[in-house]
């Protein structure tokens, strides 16, 4: 009988591991926690370059074909930021910004077949009674099917 119900439980959990979740696979671009983003197909982002106290400057290349690009901004500790928003918002696309395993990922989504500059100021928070950071994004948008010429 002892016999028995060990054979029982030994299946039953060799059956079970089988349905044990696996993490998806990342190929390429910032983590993607939510797996439903993709990367766009032109996606360039340059070094973040201090432009005053407490502020900072990007400008990315990326595609409007529903892709995002993403840079990394971390607390001058070199941990994720606290909390965060957008004032003013992109007015041709969609900033998304999350903390994912201690690093804070701002993206941008250009809305579809936009083409021209979009720009957004991102407001970053470190912590309480902390000083505020703030980054400021340009976005140059091509739409797809328009290349651009190599600088």
């Amino acid at each position: 009988m002892r016999l028995r119900l060990s054979a029982m439980m030994m299946t039953t959990g060799v059956l079970l591991a089988g349905c044990m979740n696996k993490p998806a696979v990342n190929l390429g671009g910032p983590p993607n926690p939510y797996n439903y983003m993709k990367v766009s197909g032109l996606c360039h982002t340059d070094p973040l370059a201090s432009t005053g106290k407490d502020t900072q400057a990007t400008t990315m290349q990326v595609r409007s074909d529903d892709g995002y690009c993403a840079v990394e901004v971390r607390k001058p500790d070199g941990h994720a930021y606290a909390s965060f928003g957008v004032s003013p918002a992109p007015e041709h696309g969609k900033a998304f910004i999350y903390n994912y395993n201690d690093h804070t990922y701002v993206t941008y989504t250009a809305n579809t077949a936009y083409a021209g500059n979009d720009t957004f100021r991102v407001q970053l928070i470190r912590g309480e009674k902390e000083p505020r950071d703030t980054l400021n994004i340009t976005a140059h948008v091509e739409a797809p099917g328009v290349g651009t010429a190599a600088k």
